[in-house]
C-alpha cells in the first residue's frame, strides 16, 4: 500500500431499504491508494448493494461519501466515473465481436481531423496501457472472444484505467477461472497496487481473498460484522465473521457483530 494518510474512498453510514427492508443499515468502509479490501458475506448479506451505491447503481437513503477527502454525490455510474471509480462485473461486458483496442474505446473512439476513426492511434495507445498491465499479452487483432478468460480480464481492466480510474470495483474477477488464469489475473491486481489503484474485491473464495487482499469487511444482515488486516485474522476466523458474526481478538467489529 503506498499512501495510509489519506482514503480515497470513504463511505460514512451507509443505509438503504428496498419496500421498508433494510438492504444495509449504517455501514462504514473505507479504502486506500494502492490496497485491495475484499468484501465478504452470504448471498443477502448486503456486500453488493453497498458497493453498487458507490457504483453509481443505486442511491443511497442515508450516509456520506468521500472521495479523497472530498464529498461525493454519486447518483448514477456516470458521476462514478467522474471521480474514477469503475465496475468490471464478472460478466466483464466485452465486445466478443471486435479486438482489445475497439473494447478499449468503444462508445469513447478517437477520430482524426478528417472524422475518420483514429485505429492507428487507438491501437498504440491500447498497446501501451496493455503492456503496462499484461507485458505477455500480444493478441491485439483477434476478437476478445478467442481469448482466454484472464486475457479477457486483462482487456477488461485496461479499458477501466485507461481513462485514469483510480478506484475498482472488483466483482468475483477470477469466477470459473482456472488455476493459470486465476493466478494471471492475480499478477494484474498486483501491478494495479504497484500504481496506486485502489481495488474493492467482491469474492467468495476465501483463498483468492487472503492471496489478494490487505484487508477484510464482513457483512452480514445488512450491518458491517467487522474489519481486519488479512495477516491479523486466519481463514476459519474469517469464517466465523460470515456465517456466525462472531469477531475474532485481530478484527475491530462493527455494528453487526455478534454480541457475547
Amino acid at each position: 500500500m503506498t499512501d495510509q494518510t489519506n482514503p480515497l474512498v470513504e463511505m460514512k453510514n451507509i443505509s438503504i431499504s428496498f419496500g421498508g427492508i433494510h438492504a444495509v443499515e449504517n455501514a462504514s468502509i473505507d479504502l486506500y491508494p494502492g490496497e485491495v479490501v475484499a468484501l465478504l458475506g452470504h448471498n443477502g448479506a448486503g456486500k453488493s448493494t453497498l458497493i453498487k451505491i458507490l457504483s453509481g447503481a443505486y442511491r443511497r437513503d442515508e450516509g456520506d461519501i468521500m472521495i479523497n477527502g472530498e464529498a461525493a454525490d454519486i447518483r448514477t455510474p456516470r458521476d462514478a466515473k467522474k471521480f474514477g471509480i469503475e465496475t468490471i462485473y464478472q460478466t466483464l461486458a466485452v465486445a466478443d465481436n471486435v479486438d482489445a483496442a475497439a473494447n478499449l474505446y468503444l462508445g469513447r473512439e478517437l477520430q482524426t481531423k478528417w472524422g475518420t476513426l483514429d485505429d492507428v492511434a487507438m491501437e498504440a495507445n491500447t498497446r501501451k496501457v496493455m503492456g503496462r498491465l499484461n507485458p505477455n499479452f500480444k493478441r491485439f487483432k483477434e476478437p476478445v472472444k478467442a481469448l482466454s478468460g484472464g486475457q479477457r480480464q486483462s482487456v477488461a481492466i485496461a479499458r477501466a484505467i485507461l481513462f485514469d480510474a483510480r478506484i475498482l470495483i472488483m466483482d468475483e474477477p477470477t469466477a470459473a477461472l482456472g488455476p493459470q488464469e486465476t493466478a494471471q489475473v492475480g499478477d494484474l491486481i498486483k501491478q494495479l497496487k504497484q500504481d496506486g489503484i485502489g481495488i474493492f474485491l467482491i469474492s467468495h473464495d476465501i483463498h483468492d481473498v487472503f492471496d489478494l487482499a490487505d484487508r477484510v469487511f464482513v457483512m452480514k444482515n445488512g450491518k458491517v460484522v467487522g474489519q481486519a488486516r488479512t495477516q491479523d485474522v486466519t481463514k476459519d476466523e474469517v469464517l466465523g465473521m460470515i456465517i456466525l458474526g462472531k469477531v475474532p481478538p485481530g478484527a475491530t467489529p462493527g455494528p453487526g457483530a455478534m454480541r457475547v
